[in-house]
């Protein structure tokens, strides 16, 4: 997978979880969590969907990787 395909799958998992997600107000290096007002059970989930998804194994110690759609992009692409 690369980076794009990494970014997109990103994009369509956290429209899954808040469907009026406003990427264009994120930006790429902002804060998703904190800007979608994600919980704890919204992070678990897209971590249990970008795994699933992108067939990779996604640990506890990369989660702050998964803050911005730049780190989980890269994360996702480093890792298929």
């Amino acid at each position: 997978m690369n980076h794009d395909q990494a970014l997109a799958l990103v994009r369509d998992v956290l429209t899954e979880i808040v469907p009026d997600a406003d990427f264009t107000v994120i930006g790429p290096d902002g804060d998703y969590r904190a800007a979608l007002e994600l919980d704890s059970l919204d992070v678990l989930n897209l971590v249990e969907r970008l795994s699933e998804r992108a067939g990779c194994r996604i640990d506890e110690d990369d989660y702050p990787r998964l803050t911005t759609l730049t780190g989980s992009a890269a994360l996702l692409a480093e890792r298929t």
